[in-house]
């Protein structure tokens, strides 16, 4: 596991939604990178550390269908401007990780052109499968991903597959990049990928990698790959299902899961990405922002950020075509044309980003129930010989909760009690409040 990792906050940009990049592949450059560089001392005064862009490669629509992983889309820019992206956010101490999408490739994909014109059995079709019949229109079926005609699968047990695949990722870490999200990592048979980071690794150790894994055995597909991480999807639909239900105990074994996972690997947590619903819309009552960003950045784990979601951003994933384009907007060229509403938002996540940077054990911290009813809740956040406490209400009146070895309030709002002086048996919070406080180790 690479060390820079751990005390990493990422601000997760969708650079094609983000610049205002039109929808479909267009004719010309257009050197829209250079749209994110204004917003870098932004995610600098988040506190992040890191930005993880979303696909940024030729591709005929979204990204997901990339055409060349060796050429910046033409609607984001060239060469050049990814250089200068990385020079300007190496400048402001960020790391940048990039989205990798190798298993699969836009219809546009010339090798795949090359095959549906020469047949199955040509050199080019080895990078496909063939399901062995034909569509409608008479042309070879071959796999997609998940139903997707657009979305061709590569053939992983390809030889070519596997060389192209690690060339593509050695590219753009020597050229800057300091790691990959391995997109639908999930639905790559695990052997391509323990193939391919072994050979990336040995040129480049230090580069995080984290693979998009919604459900399954999370732990063997790391053990198994050579992935550092997976996406933490449980974990993101325990903190909002359970604050929207007031059913804490749901959230509880996610967090037990969880705890389980940090003994082998350091997920990739967050409330919100590219793919779903905005956390400020999925919530039933805004007054719970703040109890899913406190879980977020005191949670062992590497944090994301999702742009938009630190101004409370609102938006809507809906099943259809286009029905991630609310979730993905495009944003003002600079962050002071973003509207008044959200700042306050913002200097939440400033507190709990900041927060969580002067604790950089937070990384690895395991949770520990202290008390637990439906809507109460106070766990320890614990590592080593290091601990905090979050308490959370989502009752309509105040409570008192056992809170041991609590100190200071370090961010929300409580009243703590004490015997001793500086040694909390309880605390009071709010109705629909939340704090995290400082604490001794177990009592």
């Amino acid at each position: 596991m690479t060390r820079w990792i751990d005390n990493a906050v990422f601000w997760h940009l969708y650079p094609l939604g983000f610049v205002g990049a039109a929808q479909h592949a267009e004719t010309g450059l257009r050197h829209r990178l250079a749209h994110i560089v204004d917003w870098l001392d932004y995610a600098v005064a988040l506190g992040a550390s890191g930005l993880l862009l979303g696909p940024i490669f030729a591709s005929s629509t979204h990204g997901y269908d990339t055409i060349d992983h060796f050429r910046i889309d033409p609607r984001l820019g060239d060469g050049g401007d990814f250089d200068q992206l990385i020079t300007e956010a190496q400048r402001c101490g960020l790391r940048v990780v990039l989205d990798g999408v190798f298993n699969h490739v836009g219809r546009d994909f010339p090798l795949l052109r090359a095959a549906l014109e020469s047949g199955p059995t040509s050199v080019e079709a080895g990078w496909f499968r063939w399901l062995g019949g034909a569509d409608s229109a008479g042309e070879p079926d071959y796999a997609t991903f998940e139903g997707h005609h657009a979305l061709v699968a590569l053939n992983h047990e390809s030889p070519d597959v596997i060389a192209y695949v690690t060339r593509v990722m050695n590219h753009w870490l020597d050229r800057g990049a300091s790691g990959w999200r391995l997109d639908a990592a999930y639905a790559v048979p695990r052997p391509f990928w323990k193939t391919v980071l072994s050979d990336v690794r040995r040129n480049h150790p230090d580069a995080y990698i984290f693979g998009e894994v919604i459900h399954g055995d999370y732990k063997g597909i790391v053990a198994d790959t050579g992935v550092d991480a997976v996406t933490q999807y449980e974990l993101w639909k325990a903190i909002w299902s359970a604050i929207n239900d007031g059913n804490l105990f749901e959230l509880q074994w996610a967090l037990d899961r969880h705890n389980g996972f940090l003994e082998h690997f350091q997920p990739l947590t967050f409330v919100g990405n590219h793919d779903v619903t905005r956390l400020a819309s999925r919530l039933t009552d805004e007054r719970h922002l703040a109890h899913a960003l406190a879980l977020l950045l005191t949670i062992g784990g590497t944090p994301t950020i999702y742009a938009g979601d630190e101004q409370a951003f609102r938006g809507i994933k809906e099943n259809r075509a286009g029905g991630d384009d609310a979730v993905r907007p495009a944003f003002p060229s600079t962050p002071e044309g973003l509207a008044p509403f959200g700042w306050s938002t913002y200097r939440l996540h400033q507190q709990l980003i900041g927060l969580r940077r002067r604790h950089p054990w937070l990384f690895k911290a395991r949770s520990r129930k202290i008390h637990l009813t439906k809507r109460e809740a106070v766990w320890a956040m614990e590592a080593d010989d290091n601990s905090l406490l979050v308490a959370l209400n989502l009752s309509d009146g105040d409570a008192i909760l056992s809170a041991p070895g609590g100190g200071d309030v370090l961010a929300g709002a409580a009243e703590v009690r004490t015997t001793f002086p500086g040694r909390a048996t309880s605390v009071r919070l709010p109705s629909h409040g939340w704090a995290v406080l400082a604490a001794s180790r177990r009592n």
